[in-house]
């Protein structure tokens, strides 16, 4: 499990879906993560039927944030806060073999409770203070330097992520790099390039 960590932003619908597509049509998409904090509930079940036909197309995994009953509904991967349910209950109701992340902020215990319950990986930020979560305190690289000599399990870094700081957060250990407005944030002309920008760093 290594390499660019997509998680969807606020576009319209259909801006989303174009930009998804020059995204995972590149090939270099390890996982995308479906989280529309703005999108009523009840919208949300389309959205991810018409998200996931781009993922299936494309072989790229596809989790849910923080909704364990709307991944079980389409038998997908789920990431989860801290206090948006349990990994145990996504291990009992979610397909073997999905992909259950935990955040863990910058919390080594929360990092070893997550692995302990059956995480797939665990995620560590924000890394570098971010638009997308502004509430959010910066915790630097040094908590994924740990966490890269204590776990095999890997490594999620989030948070103000690019393709400018990305090679020293990689290099800090991270096997995951999670990114938001460095691609979404882009047209969909520019993203093709800019996703694989982000493999070099990966490769």
């Amino acid at each position: 499990m290594r390499g660019l960590y997509l998680i969807t932003n606020d576009d319209p619908l259909a801006l989303l879906l174009s930009k998804l597509e020059a995204a995972l049509a590149t090939e270099q998409v390890a996982i995308l993560q479906y989280r529309r904090k703005k999108i009523a509930k009840s919208d949300q079940a389309n959205e991810v039927a018409l998200i996931k036909a781009l993922c299936d197309q494309y072989k790229t995994s596809f989790v849910i944030n923080d909704d364990i009953g709307l991944a079980e509904q389409f038998g997908l991967g789920v990431h989860l806060g801290q206090s948006d349910g349990e990994i145990t209950d996504a291990l009992a109701r979610l397909p073997k073999g999905v992909i259950i992340g935990r955040t863990c902020a910058g919390s080594i215990q929360n990092a070893e409770n997550a692995i302990a319950d059956g995480a797939s990986y665990v995620a560590f930020g924000a890394v570098h203070a971010t638009q997308t979560k502004p509430e959010a305190t910066a915790i630097g690289l040094d908590i994924v330097k740990q966490a890269r000599q204590l776990f095999e399990t890997p490594i999620c870094a989030i948070g103000g992520l690019t393709v400018e700081n990305g090679a020293e957060v990689i290099a800090a250990g991270a096997d995951l790099c999670a990114v938001v407005s460095d691609i979404l944030g882009l047209s969909v002309e520019e993203i093709p390039a800019r996703v694989q920008a982000w493999a070099k760093l990966f490769a």
